[in-house]
């Protein structure tokens, strides 16, 4: 990620603090939104017998990972950080593995997504910590309500695949 200039504000958070917050959340955004274009890529894609259901879940997912896609981005400019939201940027800084064009099929759409999730949930928690260390309670429940919600949806997902 590249170093963005903090902007002045009365939070009660040191400049370095708030730079180091800023860069966890544009780390967590870059995830994020490129899960959420993950998503959508299984929303258009999926085939088989379970289409409509499937079709209809993953757009479900990627409109709640919408919501926190701009509650990661505005914490980040509220700390005096710049957003950095674009689809080219997060491509260049998300961690999570490609999605794959051959992944068409059910079960293997929803397999990509699991580990997806997953990954995303894991580092998220992560962040919790982290911003929960730096002193930034705030950031830290942000990121508590998208754990929570990342492993809601990830229930979703398994569940489809466990007997």
């Amino acid at each position: 990620m590249e170093k963005i200039k903090l902007h002045k504000t009365r939070i009660d958070l040191d400049s370095e603090t708030r730079e180091q917050l800023v860069a966890l959340l544009n780390q967590q955004l870059a995830d994020t939104f490129d899960l959420y274009s993950q998503t959508k890529q299984a929303h258009w894609n999926v085939k088989g017998a379970q289409f409509f259901q499937l079709h209809e879940l993953f757009d479900k997912l990627a409109t709640d990972l919408l919501v926190n896609v701009d509650d990661i981005a505005e914490r980040s400019t509220t700390l005096g950080g710049t957003a950095l939201g674009t689809a080219k940027m997060a491509a260049k800084a998300s961690r999570l593995a490609d999605y794959p064009a051959s992944v068409v099929g059910g079960n293997e759409s929803l397999e990509t997504l699991i580990d997806r999730y997953a990954t995303l949930a894991a580092s998220t928690r992560e962040a919790i910590e982290i911003s929960a260390k730096l002193g930034d309670a705030d950031t830290s429940d942000l990121f508590t309500g998208v754990s929570r919600a990342l492993d809601k949806s990830l229930w979703f997902l398994e569940a489809h695949l466990q007997a």
